[in-house]
Parts: C-alpha cells; structure tokens; sequence
C-alpha cells in the first residue's frame, strides 16, 4: 500500500512538473508530413495548369454555344416567318441549321485541342514532354499550326459578325415598321415592295404585302421581336468567339516562345547546377 502510494504521488508530480529545456519531446510527425505532402501535390498541379488558354476555352465555349442555339432558334423564326406570313418556302435555311451544329462541335473540339497543347507547354510539364530535339520541333510546329487556323478562323468569325449586324438591322427596321402608328392605329399593311431584293424571283407584290390583322400579329410578336433577340444575343456570342481566338493567337505565341527557348534553358540550369547546385533546384521548381 505504501509502495503504490509513493508510486501515485511520484506519477503526479511528473505529470505537474512543466519541461525543461534540456527534455526530450516525441511528436507525431506523420499528420505534418502528409498534409505537407498533399500541399506539394496541389501546388505541382495547379502550376500545370495554363490558365490564359484555360480561360480562352471557356470563353470560346460559352460564346459558341450562345452563339448555336441563337441561331439555330432565329433561323427557325425565319423560316416560319417565310413560310406563314409570306407564303415561301426557304430551303436553304434548314441546311444552315445543321451548319451551325457542325460550327458548335468543330470549334469546341479547337478549344480542347488548344487547351491540350498548352498543358503541353506549362510548368513541369514542359520539360518532360520537350526534352528530346524532335518533341521540341513537333511543339514548335503544332504550335504554328494551330495559329494559321485560329487566325483564320478569326477572319471567318469577322465576316460572321457583319452578317450578324446586317441582319440584325434589317429585323430592327421590321420592328420599327411593326411599331409605326398607320400599323398599329390606322390598321394599314406592310409594305415590303422596297425590300424586293430580299424575296425570290417571281415572288407576287401581293405576298409582300402584310395586311390581315392575323399576319401582321404573326409577323410582328410571334416572328420580328423574338427572332431580333436572338440575332442581337448572337452578335454578342460572335463577338465574346472573335475575343477567345485573339486570346488564344496570343497563347500559342507564348507557348512557342517557351518551346523554342526550353533549349537555352536547359544549359542555363545546367551552368547553374554546377556552380551552385541548390540554386539550381530552386531555378527548375519554379519554371
């Protein structure tokens, strides 16, 4: 009994006596470690990560999907337009309506294509995929390939966009017609003779003619207004396209610079690594 109490008290003490300098500590290190660890892994993946083109691919996306389905709904519009109100029957414009499809997929495939060659070229990664001579003169040559076609493509976005501002003009001069006082207060047709150039061949001046209170409604609020809004949104979407594959010129010439330069790069490093070989470390971790 008096041993056990003796051996209480001492265990007491121990455990109210604060450590000194001189005492040893054992700490579990293996929470640190791996939260370092997992920190290391992050930072190695969101330096890989180029986020310039990454940006370019969701503007492009999201302008090219706008853009489709605008299009795809004004184009719709249009032919209903043509064919209730003016008695026409527009084949062609069924055949753009697929165009547009093939536009949205071919251009979102461009964006992911980009987006692949600029991983390809960012952080760590480059001095993996570029190391030997011939993957550094295929780098350089996808580079310069993908930049003929998105300047290109630009070129082609541009006359897009024109047509788009045409189109959008003439639907608002429909609206203003719609909208005039001898329409809607005095009941009087819709002339459209002076827009001759715009209907087939043979068409009859009485189909360019809006009259009955049932077309006019039919042309104006059904077709005119909604299918304005979509051209304009269109526009919009053309525009934020033209902006994407501007950043993505200027991307592609980054990443043929940094291509064209890895090679100067590596026997700057390796001058570094033997005059100081922990400079040198640092030096590759943070290109």
């Amino acid at each position: 009994m008096t041993r056990a109490r003796s051996t209480r008290v001492l265990s007491d003490e121990a455990a109210a006596t604060p450590l000194r300098a001189g005492d040893f500590v054992i700490t579990d290190y293996s929470q640190s470690s791996s939260s370092d660890l997992s920190g290391g892994r992050c930072r190695d993946f969101m330096a890989r990560i180029p986020y310039a083109t990454l940006i370019a691919t969701i503007m492009c996306c999201v302008g090219v999907g706008v853009f489709c389905g605008t299009m795809y709904r004004g184009a719709t519009l249009s032919i209903l337009m043509f064919d209730q109100v003016f008695h026409l029957r527009v084949a062609w414009l069924e055949a753009v309506q697929l165009v547009f499809v093939i536009i949205g997929a071919s251009m979102g495939a461009l964006g992911l294509m980009i987006l692949f060659v600029g991983c390809l070229a960012t952080g760590a990664t480059r001095y993996k995929v570029y190391r030997a001579w011939r993957a550094r003169v295929g780098g350089r040559i996808s580079c310069a390939i993908f930049m003929g076609i998105t300047y290109i493509l630009q070129l082609a976005w541009l006359l897009m966009l024109c047509f788009l501002v045409i189109v959008t003009l003439f639907y608002t001069i429909f609206w203003k017609m719609c909208s005039s006082e001898r329409v809607q207060r005095d009941h009087q047709c819709i002339d459209f003779q002076q827009f001759d150039f715009m209907f087939p061949s043979g068409t009859r001046a009485d189909d360019m003619k809006v009259c009955e209170m049932q077309e006019i409604k039919l042309f104006c609020k059904d077709y005119v207004e909604k299918a304005e809004v979509m051209f304009i949104l269109a526009a919009v979407a053309c525009l934020l396209v033209i902006l994407s594959l501007v950043h993505y010129l200027m991307c592609l010439s980054a990443n043929y610079a940094h291509i064209r330069d890895h090679e100067k790069l590596q026997e700057l490093q390796e001058l570094q690594h033997l005059h100081d070989p922990d400079m040198s470390a640092h030096s590759r971790d943070r290109f």
